[in-house]
C-alpha cells in the first residue's frame, strides 16, 4: 500500500509533506510532487500536513483522480534505471504536463518555508532571528 499525490498539488508544491516524510520518498517534478511507491512505508505522516489535501491513501483516492495512482508509479518507472531509484530530472509525467495551469489557493495562503519538528521545538519565540 502507498500514498498518492493527486491534482490539487499541481502548480502549488507546498513541500510540507517532503519535510514530514521520514523515509524521503517524495520527489519534486516541475509542476507537482510525486511519491515513490517502492519507497513509501505507508506511515501516514504526509497526508495530514498537506494544506491543499492532495495526498490520499491509494484505497481512498477519489474516482476522478484514480489515474494519479498510475501517474505516481509511472513517474519513477520511466526514469529509474536498475542502479538508481531516484529521478534526477525535474520534468513531469505526461498527464501532468498536459494539464492547463491550475488555479487554486493563492500561493500567499500556503507556507512554502516549512520547518522540521525539531527546529520548531528549539525556536525561541522571544528572540526571533
Amino acid at each position: 500500500m502507498t500514498y498518492v499525490i493527486a491534482q490539487p498539488c499541481v502548480d502549488i508544491k507546498d513541500r510540507a509533506c517532503v519535510t514530514e516524510c521520514p523515509v524521503d520518498c517524495i520527489y519534486e517534478g516541475a509542476r507537482t510532487l510525486y511519491i515513490n511507491p517502492a519507497e513509501c512505508v505507508d506511515c501516514h505522516a504526509c497526508e495530514p500536513v498537506c494544506p491543499v489535501e492532495a495526498i490520499f491513501h491509494e484505497d481512498d483516492l477519489p474516482r476522478h483522480w484514480a489515474h494519479y495512482l498510475a501517474v505516481n508509479a509511472e513517474y519513477f518507472d520511466e526514469a529509474a534505471s536498475p542502479s538508481r531509484a531516484r529521478r534526477d530530472t525535474a520534468g513531469d509525467h505526461p498527464a501532468v504536463d498536459a494539464l492547463p495551469p491550475q488555479s487554486g489557493p493563492h500561493k500567499k495562503e500556503i507556507s512554502f518555508f516549512t520547518v522540521r519538528k525539531e527546529e520548531a521545538a528549539d525556536a525561541d519565540l522571544w528572540f526571533p532571528s
